[in-house]
């Protein structure tokens, strides 16, 4: 999101909405902050506490691209919400109404007939210079009377009802998925207060938005609407799977988009499916990597020609951009008196365009006392307060001015309002700003009665504050109080309802790819920590075990997490003080195969597929976030007394999440992808584990230990005892775990449930009958453990048991098999882009 700054307020009286030194309250946070008082300082806190574990559970995150190590910081809500009374709120709608419509007639207007720029109200070189201008977009249009469908306006707001506009957001406006988790999580933790306050709800705007969404569809039935997401590494990408899931879209990457015949075509399980409206969260210039920005990764190569032929709508248009040039404010009154023929309700922060030679010199000459903006977002260089440089860095700052003048505005600090905010010591007063949004309807547009509040953490006696996301500003909800109770609506339910008719079957493949690897890492991860768990359990516990026996225990390890060399064919110190080496595969995430590794790689799977992952899923999921970060203790010294323990809750949580696919997940075709990796995964963990501990002959004390291990991690050793007895023996061992349809960890059983999910997914046409290729190898690996007999697989030769090994290692080629069918014919492998040209973006300055 982007940054804003702000002053303290020149006249407190006029923006301070509460003073706890003084006792002042404005009237309408009267019955608030008396409800909150009534909760005391413990209450407050420990609602605080379950306003962030809610925010935690839902997987609400914001991405800080500084922070390597950790990257997805929970979304940071204060349990104080901002209030705006009913009186106050009107003529900031109004106005704020009012500049939505005036930026869509200047869209029109640029790639349109540009009479602003032929009757002299903006200069050329601020259109035509700046980078979100993109000529190819030259008459393109949407069905309906606007074609800017979403606008966004930051303002900082007073107590006397009025405002300032500091900064539009037109291009891929963020913010207001947040805004709804925020409300969401508030009349959880303060119902009461919520409910008793008279809060205009927010589900109607979104509900404007979808139907909104839907009119722009060339087909009216059955219209394909898509989310087009960067990814999961971009900042704000809780907020894409938050809102798709929602408005009942799919969620879609460039990989899962492309253009034939004229049209753009989402691919899916039932193959290709056009795409009629894409809501875009991708900036412009990274959305065609054909006529754009040659080297995208982001975009869809054809993507504007597509939508130049009105074959699919693309919200906002390309080229919406540039309507965020900070030099555009400069104009905006002449603007709004050509366009409108009136002065604007609303005021705009003072702006300063270099290109000007008066106004360039204003600004040099008053450079710490104006926050420095460039007319466009750019990577290497952000906005900056004069006021915070050194003499050198001003004149460092000064020189770059003067090279590229039409690239810099100067503008003065704004006053913002002062609310309360939750602090360690009580109530404090924090500055804060709102963001708007607005969204098109059949004649004019619809605002969100509220917004996204963002408050900077900095006492209020500090000058020049910078609110952004990225430093660690926190969010409130908003609420505008109504006069009077509103009548509760069915537009809740009516939203409801649309997102339970959405077709399942129509899933973007990479959806269903990473649902299918994060089975497979999730099993393997688990495999691993339950044999690691024993491992470590036998070699430290009372038995006195030979190095035989040491080494089919660590190779097995060594095996089963394919780590080789590891502990095969390895010193007999290793095999003697084994512990760094375990604990190394267990929490050492550069490490492939290792157990961080693969909850990384399960993580990373969960996070490109979480809009079909339910609530309590996603709590587990954060836990398993909250595990991963707690491995780096296993390789402290201090915690490897009993390191076993702490493995217990990865497993349990992984465990969970076992149980949550089985309860919590719609049995639709997502379901099914995620159940065959998993069955997949542990028959192949299931067999290598087998491998390294049955197929060596040893004598019967080490192998007794063996097979106990076996059976211990996979938690069957009771039932064994229960069958079989205390004498651990091999053929009873092989037929617990290879042939009891019973025991469900069998390699039979696996088999048998991999087998009913691969008939289940969608056919091709052409094979009726014919069994698929995925299916054949499925069922000849099920006929290699059926048609075997127990006294085959234990017979030994030459120190092994010959036939189990053959029988094992065909198996794991079968399923090898499996999963590369799967590949070839359900998933997405785009062949990398290369730039063949270099793209005019890339010279712009």
């Amino acid at each position: 999101m982007s940054d804003s700054f702000i002053t303290p307020p020149t006249d407190p009286a006029a923006t301070v909405e509460f003073d706890a030194k003084l006792g002042t309250v404005k009237p309408h946070w009267r019955y608030l902050l008396d409800g909150l008082a009534n909760l005391g300082e413990a209450g407050l806190a420990d609602r605080q506490f379950k306003a962030y574990r809610m925010l935690r559970d839902d997987g609400a995150t914001y991405n800080i691209y500084d922070e390597e190590a950790a990257p997805y910081r929970t979304w940071q809500l204060d349990l104080v919400p901002s209030l705006i009374d009913s009186d106050s709120w009107q003529p900031i709608e109004a106005g704020l109404l009012e500049r939505a419509e005036l930026f869509n007639l200047i869209f029109k207007d640029i790639y349109g007939a540009k009479q602003l720029i032929k009757q002299g109200v903006i200069p050329p070189e601020v259109i035509f210079g700046h980078p979100g201008f993109i000529r190819a977009c030259h008459g393109l249009a949407l069905p309906g009377e606007h074609d800017l469908i979403l606008h966004s306006a930051d303002l900082s707001l007073s107590a006397n009802g009025q405002c300032c506009v500091l900064a539009d957001r037109t291009q891929a406006p963020s913010g207001a998925g947040y805004a709804l988790e925020n409300r969401t999580v508030m009349t959880r933790v303060l119902p009461s207060l919520f409910r008793d306050s008279h809060v205009h709800r927010l589900a109607g705007f979104f509900q404007r938005l979808r139907t909104k969404l839907t009119n722009l569809a060339p087909s009216q039935e059955q219209p394909c609407i898509v989310l087009m997401t960067p990814g999961a590494h971009n900042e704000t990408y809780f907020e894409h799977a938050y809102l798709a899931n929602y408005l009942g879209f799919h969620l879609v990457q460039s990989g899962d988009l492309v253009v034939r015949n004229g049209y753009v075509w989402m691919k899916s399980l039932s193959g290709l499916k056009r795409v009629d409206v894409i809501w875009r969260r991708v900036d412009d210039w990274y959305c065609d990597p054909v006529e754009l920005k040659g080297d995208s990764q982001l975009g869809v190569a054809s993507l504007l020609e597509v939508a130049r032929a009105g074959r699919v709508a693309i919200v906002n248009p390309l080229g919406s951009g540039v309507l965020e040039n900070a030099a555009l404010l400069r104009f905006l009154p002449d603007i709004g008196r050509a366009l409108l023929g009136r002065d604007l309700r609303l005021n705009t922060v003072p702006t300063y365009w270099c290109g000007d030679a008066k106004e360039q010199s204003y600004v040099l000459a008053n450079l710490s006392n104006l926050v420095i903006k460039r007319t466009y977002q750019s990577n290497s260089e952000s906005s900056v307060w004069g006021g915070n440089l050194t003499v050198n860095e001003q004149q460092e700052l000064a020189a770059k001015i003067k090279a590229n003048p039409i690239y810099y505005v100067g503008q003065p600090l704004v006053d913002a309002q002062q609310i309360p905010a939750l602090t360690a010591a009580g109530l404090e007063n924090r500055p804060s700003i709102l963001r708007s949004f607005a969204v098109a309807s059949d004649s004019s547009y619809t605002l969100m009665p509220g917004g996204l509040t963002r408050f900077a953490s900095a006492p209020e006696a500090s000058a020049g504050f910078r609110i952004t996301s990225q430093s660690g500003s926190h969010s409130k909800d908003t609420w505008v109080l109504a006069s009077e109770q509103e009548r509760k609506s069915d537009v809740d339910q009516q939203l409801a309802r649309s997102i339970n008719q959405a077709d399942l079957e129509s899933l973007p493949s990479r959806v269903v790819e990473n649902l299918f690897w994060m089975g497979r890492y999730a099993e393997r991860a688990e495999a691993s920590l339950r044999y690691l768990r024993t491992v470590f359990i036998t070699i430290n516990g009372d038995e006195e075990l030979s190095l035989t026996c040491r080494r089919n225990l660590l190779a097995a390890v060594t095996l089963q997490t394919g780590t080789a060399p590891g502990f095969i064919d390895c010193d007999d110190s290793l095999l003697l003080d084994p512990e760094q080496e375990l604990l190394n595969l267990v929490a050492n995430g550069y490490i492939t195969g290792s157990v961080r590794a693969n909850l990384n790689a399960m993580l990373i799977c969960a996070d490109n597929s979480k809009e079909l992952l339910s609530s309590d899923m996603l709590r587990v999921v954060n836990d398993i976030h909250d595990g991963v970060s707690e491995l780096d203790a296993i390789l402290s010294q201090n915690a490897v007394a009993g390191p076993e323990e702490l493995l217990d809750p990865l497993v349990t949580t992984l465990l969970a999440l076992s149980g949550l696919v089985q309860e919590s997940m719609i049995r639709g075709v997502g379901w099914r992808f995620l159940e065959i990796g998993r069955r997949l995964e542990r028959t192949i963990q299931t067999s290598q584990l087998i491998q390294g501990l049955v197929v060596p002959e040893m004598p019967e004390a080490d192998q007794s230990v063996a097979i106990q291990s076996l059976l211990l991690s996979h938690e069957v050793l009771i039932s064994y005892r229960r069958l079989y007895g205390a004498r651990m023996g091999v053929q009873s061992s092989l037929d617990l775990l290879m042939l009891d349809m019973s025991n469900p960890r069998s390699l039979s059983f696996q088999l048998e449930k991999l087998q009913e999910h691969l008939q289940a997914l969608p056919r091709q046409h052409d094979t009726r009958h014919e069994l698929p290729a995925e299916q054949r190898a499925a069922l000849d690996a099920s006929m290699q453990i059926k048609m075997t007999t127990l006294t085959a697989l234990s017979a030994r030769e030459n120190g092994r048991r010959q036939q189990l090994e053959k029988t094992l290692s065909r198996l794991n080629q079968l399923l090898d098999s499996v999963s590369n069918f799967m590949s070839d014919k359900y998933f997405d492998h785009r062949e990398p882009s290369q730039q063949l040209v270099r793209s005019v973006w890339e010279n712009r300055e």
